[in-house]
Parts: structure tokens; sequence; C-alpha cells
């Protein structure tokens, strides 16, 4: 497996490639991950809440693109959250990526206030409101899921909010015998927002 921390060998712009990652398929896949980071826009020494963290994967390019950037990853499933652990110590500058292995919802209170949360998978509306309440003005939110009822969660979101609202596609070349074709992944849907007002 890759190491690199500093970015010396891979960069630090967000979007590292998949492989890199150990990861049970539970990933945020890299073109959607990049779109993610660009809404949550990394800065020097701001933390970011990378909730149902599954491989760690937005954790840790959060943190590999600003100085001092640091992230706590909530992951309740015990190998998932032992994988974060190994992709950060391999890939995380030390020390930014802190894991903390619980379910999200019980893991809330005793967290550090974000400047930026991500929440990738297991979305509720009770969660997002929790996370839009513990941010400051000017965070941003990113909420990302496959399901109907994750997407229902962000078309309320942004009714209630406003941000952005979009449908992510992507697909990849694969083999069809001896030719070429398209293999499409889920649609992701995506909601962003970024916290107005002074709190």
């Amino acid at each position: 497996m890759i190491t690199d921390p500093d970015g010396a060998l891979l960069g630090r712009t967000p979007g590292l490639p998949d492989d890199v990652f150990e990861h049970d398929g539970l990933i945020t896949k890299r073109h959607i991950r990049a779109s993610a980071l660009a809404l949550l826009r990394p800065r020097a020494g701001e933390l970011l809440w990378d909730l149902g963290a599954g491989a760690g994967s937005v954790a840790i390019d959060w943190c590999r693109a600003a100085d001092g950037a640091r992230a706590v990853a909530v992951e309740r499933v015990p190998e998932r959250a032992a994988r974060v652990a190994a992709n950060a110590a391999r890939l995380a500058p030390a020390g930014a990526v802190r894991l903390v292995e619980a379910g999200v919802a019980e893991s809330l209170e005793g967290l550090p206030r974000p400047d930026a949360v991500f929440i990738g998978g297991g979305a509720t509306s009770s969660l997002v409101e929790r996370a839009v309440e513990a941010l400051p003005a000017g965070g941003r939110i990113v909420v990302h899921g496959v399901t109907v009822e994750a997407e229902e969660v962000c078309v309320a979101a942004y009714r209630r909010w406003g941000g952005q609202l979009a449908r992510l596609h992507h697909e990849h070349a694969a083999p069809i015998g001896r030719l070429l074709g398209w293999t499409p992944a889920r649609a992701v849907v995506s909601w962003g927002y970024v916290v107005e007002g002074s709190r």
C-alpha cells in the first residue's frame, strides 16, 4: 500500500485514487469525493466532522488539502473503523484524523465544534439538523445519499435551508468482450449548504 502523508507522491488536491485506500466497497468514490471536497472547501486549521466515515476517504482528503486541517471520523462498524485508522496512518498528516468508533447520534455531543460537516451515509433529518446547528456562520455541510430515503432528507434540507441540490452520475469505461463500454455507478444525491448569518 502507498504511504504518502505529506502529499509528496500523490499531491494534495482532493480526489485520491480509490485504490490507495483499504475499503470494503463502502467508500465515497474519487469523482464524487472530489465534488464533495469542492463544496466543503478545506482551509488551514479547520475541523471537519466526517460522519459515517466508511474508509475515511473524505476525512483524509480534507486533511491533506490544507495546512493544519483536522478531521473527526465517526464510524460505528469496528472493521471499517480499523480501516479508517490504517488509511489515516498511511495517507494523512500525523495526528490529523481523530477516529471515534461509535454511532453518529451518540457521538456528537462530545465533539469539538466543526467548521464543516460531511455526512456520507445514514443521513436523517434530525442528524442533518444537529449538524447544521453545530456549524458557525460560514460553516459548510455536504450530505450524500444513494437511497430514496437519503434523497428525501436532502430534498427536505434544500427546501428548509436552500443551498445546492444535485444528482451526480458517473460512468467508468470497462471491457465488453473485445470492445469498450460504459459501466454506470449508482447516482448520488448531494446537498451542500453554507451557513448564513452570525452565530
